[in-house]
């Protein structure tokens, strides 16, 4: 397990790699530039200081050219100045992270555990009661458009009953410290991973649904209750072992989505995270963050299903068994 970590750990670089050229050669395809944003917003301009400013910026050399200086700074730690935010980006982005880190974390967790229960729950008695009203609200969960989803919960739990601040991080106004504004932060984040995670729950219990209704039928399961096992212990202490894993194999597939579902709630809510940071990035066309932003997604997405290759080893020795096959031959 050690040695196919550290295999793992040699392939980002050359994940990171990939991505950073990948993600610079769509930028490059998308039409405009800083330049065309500040000749818009500054009105009519001549040719010849739009020709200046391509040129301090560096956009009028060749576009090999410019990816050769931009892995150059990657690999100096440097991602570049951000003139629409007026500061580094490398220090823009890591501010930015730690709000992405925790709504998307705090979905993550919720809509695993909340998704697993009630995928048990449908399949302890297949098209029963339990199983019909769950399966029609994991429908609808994952139907709906997850703006919509956010506008609703805003409407009832923020401007009808009042429960839940409905944008930003914390109140800035209420002057809170220590305990009080963590227990702030918490209070503003329940509404933007809520909404997050309702989509997810919805994937996840539709996904253990079948596969503990598969993982029940196993002969170990029919033996573990011929011997009088109590029904809690065959569920959750021999079935849900194995039910679980496809849970896993989905969510790191799925980490990605999640960072990309992050950039609609952060945007509706106002959470200052990556995901904003992103679409403001877009509008303004600012590409250093751009492709700052997209890199860091890169490097969060792999470092994710890294993490689900170490748990699925440690709940299936099946896993360790390929790996163990793989680096022998």
């Amino acid at each position: 397990m050690t040695k196919r970590i550290l295999r793992r750990l040699l392939q980002l670089l050359g994940v990171v790699l990939g991505t950073a050229v990948l993600n610079f050669a769509l930028l490059k395809a998308m039409p405009g530039d800083l330049v065309d944003v500040i000749a818009s917003e500054s009105g009519s301009v001549s040719a010849e200081y739009v020709a200046q400013l391509r040129q301090m910026y560096g956009l009028d050399r060749h576009a090999f050219d410019q990816l050769l200086s931009y892995l150059g700074r990657i690999a100096q730690g440097d991602l570049g100045f951000s003139l629409r935010f007026g500061e580094p980006v490398l220090g823009l982005v890591l501010h930015r992270l730690g709000p992405t880190l925790a709504l998307v974390g705090v979905a993550l967790m919720a809509s695993v555990i909340a998704g697993v229960l009630l995928g048990v729950a449908s399949a302890r008695r297949p098209h029963g009661v339990t199983d019909t009203v769950l399966s029609a609200l994991a429908t609808l969960g994952y139907s709906a458009p997850m703006f919509w989803t956010a506008l609703m919960l805003i409407v009832m739990f923020g401007v009808h009953l009042e429960w839940l601040p409905i944008g930003g991080l914390s109140d800035v106004s209420a002057g809170h410290r220590g305990p009080r504004l963590w227990l702030d932060y918490l209070h503003h984040l329940v509404l933007p991973a809520l909404t997050l995670s309702i989509y997810y729950v919805a994937v996840y219990a539709r996904l253990a649904r079948a596969s503990m209704i598969e993982t029940l039928a196993e002969d170990y399961i029919r033996t573990a209750r011929a011997k009088g096992a109590p029904e809690g212990r065959v569920i959750f202490g021999h079935a849900l072992r194995n039910a679980v894993v496809p849970v896993l194999t989905m969510l790191g597939l799925q980490s990605s989505a999640l960072l990309g579902g992050s950039i609609v709630v952060e945007t509706v809510f106002g959470w200052p995270g990556l995901g904003q940071l992103s679409y403001e990035a877009i509008k303004s066309r600012d590409i250093p963050v751009l492709l700052a932003v997209l890199l860091f997604s890169g490097i969060l997405v792999v470092l994710a299903n890294l993490l689900v290759d170490v748990v699925q080893a440690r709940l299936d020795p099946r896993v360790r068994l390929h790996a163990s096959a793989g680096s022998a031959a």
